[in-house]
């Protein structure tokens, strides 16, 4: 289940990632972003009210979309992945303690808010998260990449964190040769292992 950037569509998302891998025993949904963005303020900033509630809107559509996809895909692993913000509403997703997914794909994400916000850590322990970065990336700082991979790590996930260098805003084809390492694992009914790309 993929979930684009700002003022990404999920046809974009199909063209320039997905199209790219072989998944055929893994389940994929692409929600679509009300007004192309799911909150208006960058990630990176303090949490508002305003976007509180703008992010509780948009893992309650996440949510409901996991749900569903669950229903009608059952018996099938099922990844949640996201680059940007999507990958941001992704994280947040976990750690809000929601119907989890089998794994998580979180490229050029971070944790939404800042760490002096109160932010929820309740992901299960144990979950394969790959997240990704770089460090020329004007949207995601470093820091709130490490910020991420702290959080991450705190509630025990077995994370593999990628910081590139010289990577803007975009996804590199050493992550999407990452990506299709993970749905290898997750076809073949194993859990990711979070290694480099085969």
């Amino acid at each position: 289940m993929p979930c684009g950037a700002r003022g990404q569509s999920p046809e974009e998302m199909q063209s320039h990632v997905l199209s790219r891998l072989s998944a055929s025993a893994v389940a994929f949904i692409l929600p679509r972003a009300p007004h192309g963005m799911w909150w208006e303020a960058r990630a990176v900033d303090p949490l508002t009210p305003v976007a509180r509630a703008q992010l509780s809107d948009a893992l309650d559509h996440l949510a409901a979309a996991m749900v569903a996809a669950r229903a009608e895909l059952p018996g099938l692993p099922l990844l949640l992945a996201g680059f940007s913000q999507g990958a941001c509403l992704s994280i947040e997703y976990l750690c809000a303690g929601l119907p989890p997914p089998d794994a998580l794909a979180a490229f050029t994400g971070c944790r939404v808010g800042v760490p002096a916000d109160e932010r929820s850590e309740a992901a299960p322990a144990g979950m394969p998260i790959y997240l990704s970065g770089g460090d020329a990336d004007p949207w995601i700082p470093v820091s709130a990449f490490a910020d991420a991979a702290q959080s991450l790590g705190r509630i025990g996930a077995s994370l593999r964190a990628d910081l590139f260098p010289g990577r803007g805003h975009e996804v590199s084809d050493a992550e999407i040769a990452m990506l299709g390492t993970i749905l290898d694992d997750l076809a073949a009914g194993r859990g990711p292992r979070m290694e480099a790309a085969r």
